[in-house]
């Protein structure tokens, strides 16, 4: 976990760097910090589906994933209850910010494949890689939405600790299949958030999440029958 803890240390000191910047920060310029966010992760997005989609020998389980995780999370409402969780604490538009931090800083094949590299075969190179990328998406995330960017780490401590633990204990699970097909779906997620962050459509990204859940709930179906 050493490349995990690292990583979250790594969002937290960035988060508290560019909170310092936003201080000094016209609204103008932090809304063309905001834009920027908002192309960066279209494009990441984009990027990823792209990359992962050719791969995918189940081109109908991001569909079906989407559709199941969707309900389960409209049911829940987790971006309500997010909502409400974060504007105890920020009357600002931190709760759109974090929640992009999150997709951003844990939906990606450096932060999947880095806890189980690490777990496996104590290859901590993806994980460092991973966190010199976060630290400065947190600074320039931080400069527009202020430090509440730093509670992205406990998610990213939780969501690469599951990968590590899953990595230990269910390794004949952790196929290169099912790494595709998280990555389809996040990208998705990213694209979506990207889109809210510029404005162009309010998209329930939080409430797409248990969409995650289904990839891996189906190849472990899948191996026992």
């Amino acid at each position: 976990m050493i490349g995990t803890i690292f990583n979250c240390i790594t969002i937290i000191v960035g988060s508290f760097i560019g909170s310092l910047l936003k201080k000094g920060i016209k609204d103008r310029y932090q809304d063309i910090l905001m834009q920027a966010m908002g192309f960066a992760a279209v494009a990441l997005g984009i990027n990823a589906i792209v990359q992962s989609m050719p791969q995918s020998d189940f081109p109908v389980l991001f569909i079906v994933s989407l559709a199941l995780g969707g309900l389960v999370g409209e049911m829940i409402d987790i971006e309500t209850q997010f909502n409400k969780v974060v504007g105890r604490f920020s009357k600002s538009d931190l709760a759109k910010g974090l929640s992009t931090a999150i997709l951003l800083f844990c939906i990606g094949t450096l932060s999947i494949l880095g806890p189980i590299n690490s777990a496996l075969y104590q290859d901590y190179t993806y994980l460092f890689t991973n966190a010199i990328l976060d630290f400065v998406t947190s600074i320039v995330l931080a400069s527009t939405f202020g430090i509440g960017i730093a509670f992205a780490a406990v998610v990213l401590f939780v969501w690469q600790g599951s990968f590590y633990l899953l990595a230990i204990y269910l390794n004949d699970f952790m196929s290169a299949h099912l790494l595709t097909e998280i990555s389809i779906i996040g990208g998705i997620l990213i694209l979506a958030s990207g889109l809210s962050i510029l404005g162009i459509k309010s998209f329930k990204s939080l409430n797409m999440l248990p969409a995650l859940l289904v990839p891996p709930l189906f190849f472990i179906f899948k191996h026992f029958f």
